[in-house]
């Protein structure tokens, strides 16, 4: 027997705010919400979910685990200009200039990036 991921944690202000976000980023929806916070998944639930629990602070560090995304049916460029229109904004975690993907955050600032290469081209 082995484990399986069943989901991924992210601590928010606002959970709805950062579930609207990522449902947009993924074209995933919400599959529950309630006080205690917000999951999220794919529409054939065949992936894990995103849980985002409700907690008081602000981010103050850069992520120790965060996600990459690869554009799906558009060019690199065309999806980074749809997750800066989403609310997504550009982040200096101390990339070189001659990195193949983009850093971005979500609008409570959690980094993920936005890969060079499209689903297509894998």
């Amino acid at each position: 027997m082995t484990s399986r991921i069943a989901a991924l944690a992210i601590d928010s202000i606002e959970p709805g705010v950062i579930a609207d976000f990522w449902c947009s980023v993924l074209n995933w929806r919400v599959i529950e919400a309630d006080d205690d916070g917000v999951s999220i998944a794919p529409k054939d639930r065949d992936w894990p979910t995103i849980d985002i629990f409700p907690i008081p602070e602000r981010k103050t560090v850069k992520n120790r685990l965060h996600l990459d995304v690869r554009a799906d049916g558009a060019s690199t460029e065309d999806e980074l200009q749809r997750l800066l229109e989403l609310g997504a904004t550009h982040v200096d975690v101390g990339q070189g200039p001659d990195v193949t993907w983009v850093v971005l955050a979500d609008p409570e600032g959690n980094e993920f990036c936005l890969l060079a290469r499209t689903v297509q081209e894998l």
